[in-house]
């Protein structure tokens, strides 16, 4: 070997060497902070003191170990008690579950973490290790510390606005500690309103006045009420920064609103606009007046309801007496979050496929017969109204929302429900599939044929009644898939249709009948100004009257709509 390569091994063995006493040392740094946890907290319970109790539990404040946490909260919780030997000495333990003939159980040490062995006493002889207030709150900010670090952001998000709002000053050292090593930007800004919160109260007014333009500047919603009060300060610069800080978050809140406002309405426009668009082909296009397009909605629903139950425990129904059980998938939890992929689909076939059986047994004999349309299909909805009753109750039924859709997003104090986010991106979609299907496909060329004049496409060769037939199933089919939706956020009952009906035919109506973007427009803007007059107004009954009165001086003015759909029909 050359007395390079020797010097090389010797280097490389000292490394080795090095960082093997390195994690030596930190593995027994973190058991010694375990024991000494332990250690402090089993001393502490047996001190007879409370004022000693609490000052040797603050003295854990630096201490991260779980144990520590463990055992300061089984403390609190009362299931540690104290165990005095023959000899006098007393020591904290944990009661055993292994109880013999004679009640007695074993114990453990929570000094040692182990059984004491050939210890066996009744409960009755052990003192229960009590705490007074002074203790409590020494244990509450040793804790609090544990929960700032929770792996958990959101966790250490709701511990940290605790904290802030309690304004607790003891807690400043723990919170600007955790804010030098957070990475979580929310959390971050969590940290900093919570620091600025705790420093209002501060003796130092220069202190105080920084801290309400941070809070100012950050348009901290939830410390009004510390700046309101903060305005009366003595130092008039305090008091002055104080209002400062409180007129910038009301300008933060007036954005929040009106954002908040806006996203609201885009939601509610987007589930008329879902509603409605199935409605604006069968009614726009075709002509049909159709009054059970509330029931093919309920039809989508209840199909979600019962991929529900398939999913979990099975179907039990009851029509007409007879009793069906299917067995269901038995899938819990997580698990049963994928039944809401498969509804979607099968609400819409099994929607289209009612629309179609409507269309061939109804429909087909009353073209162009509009009153007659009208009263049949009312009819219709009747019999489906009852037919639902007798087969799911006259009660509600239950459709739960996975997980994916029950939670929201927050963007700078505007909470954006993902329900709502997917009826936005769902409405979407259903306008594109349906502009490429009427615009980039031969079935839509066959039905703009037949919608512009049905007698030329049917001398042309067009087989008008299939067509008929496919375009009021594919709207059937939407209703359907409307229904799946709107059973994640409101009641799946029998009547559900009859409440989202007159919405539909003002939509469509409002938008011009036939026209597949004033549909579009009349939805979102409704869903817009109902919000907004809400909004304004406090009040949802009078926002909804005067929408209503909006919409009947509008139609007073444009009888057609917002868009004409022109014909080449002689009929007009």
């Amino acid at each position: 070997m050359t007395q390079t390569s020797a010097n090389k091994y010797r280097t490389s063995g000292t490394r080795a060497l090095r960082w093997l006493l390195v994690s030596m040392m930190f593995f027994a740094g973190v058991a010694g902070a375990a024991e000494a946890g332990r250690g402090v907290i089993a001393k502490a319970i047996v001190l007879e003191d409370a004022e000693a109790q609490a000052k040797a539990v603050e003295s854990l404040a630096g201490n991260t170990e779980p144990v520590t946490r463990d055992l300061l909260t089984a403390w609190k919780e009362g299931t540690i008690y104290i165990y005095t030997a023959p000899d006098g000495a007393k020591s904290a333990v944990f009661l055993g579950s292994d109880a013999d003939a004679e009640g007695n159980v074993g114990v453990t040490s929570v000094e040692m973490g182990e059984v004491l062995k050939g210890v066996r006493v009744a409960r009755t002889v052990l003192d229960s290790a009590d705490t007074d207030s002074g203790v409590r709150l020494a244990m509450k900010k040793v804790l609090d510390v544990f929960a700032l670090s929770a792996s958990d952001p959101a966790e250490r998000l709701r511990m940290i606005s605790e904290v802030g709002l309690a304004q607790d000053e003891t807690e400043l050292d723990a919170l600007q500690a955790r804010f030098k090593v957070e990475t979580v930007g929310d959390v971050q800004r969590g940290l900093r309103e919570a620091i600025a919160l705790i420093e209002l109260k501060s003796e130092d007014a220069g202190v105080r006045a920084a801290a309400a333009g941070r809070l100012g500047a950050m348009g901290s919603i939830p410390s009004r009420d510390a700046l309101t009060a903060l305005s009366a300060d003595a130092v008039p610069e305090v008091a002055a920064a104080a209002v400062g800080a409180l007129a910038a978050i009301e300008r933060h809140l007036n954005w929040v609103n009106f954002y908040g406002t806006l996203f609201r309405g885009l939601s509610l426009g987007s589930i008329l606009l879902v509603v409605a668009i199935g409605l604006a082909i069968t009614f726009g296009l075709m002509g049909v007046i159709n009054m059970a397009h509330g029931e093919l909605i309920a039809v989508g629903a209840y199909t979600a309801y019962l991929v529900q139950n398939l999913f979990s425990t099975g179907i039990e129904l009851s029509p007409f007496g007879m009793k069906i059980s299917i067995p269901g998938f038995g899938y819990t939890g997580s698990n049963l979050d994928t039944y809401f992929i498969f509804a979607l689909p099968l609400s819409f076939l099994t929607a289209a496929a009612v629309g179609i059986l409507l269309e061939r047994t109804v429909i087909r004999f009353l073209y162009r017969r509009p009153l007659e349309s009208l009263l049949a299909t009312w009819g219709v909805s009747l019999v489906l109204q009852q037919l639902f009753r007798l087969t799911f109750g006259s009660n509600n039924v239950q459709v739960y929302s996975p997980s994916w859709l029950s939670g929201n997003w927050t963007v700078f104090d505007v909470i954006l429900g993902w329900n709502r986010l997917f009826v936005i991106a769902f409405a979407v979609a259903i306008i594109a599939g349906t502009w490429g299907l009427l615009t980039k496909t031969p079935l839509g060329l066959l039905i703009r044929a037949v919608m512009q004049n049905r007698q030329m496409a049917a001398c042309m060769g067009v087989r008008t009644e299939r067509v008929n037939m496919m375009t009021f199933g594919f709207g059937s089919g939407l209703a359907g898939l409307a229904g799946a939706f709107i059973s994640q956020i409101g009641n799946v009952g029998p009547g559900m249709g009859q409440e989202r009906i007159v919405d539909s035919f003002m939509t469509v109506v409002v938008g011009g009948v036939g026209s597949i973007a004033g549909t579009v427009i009349a939805a979102l803007g409704i869903g817009v100004l109902d919000q907004s007059l809400q909004q304004i107004l406090l009040n949802p009954v009078l926002g909804k009257i005067l929408v209503l009165g909006g919409i009947i001086l509008f139609l007073q003015w444009r009888p057609a709509g917002l868009f004409v759909t022109k014909s080449r029909s002689l009929e007009g």
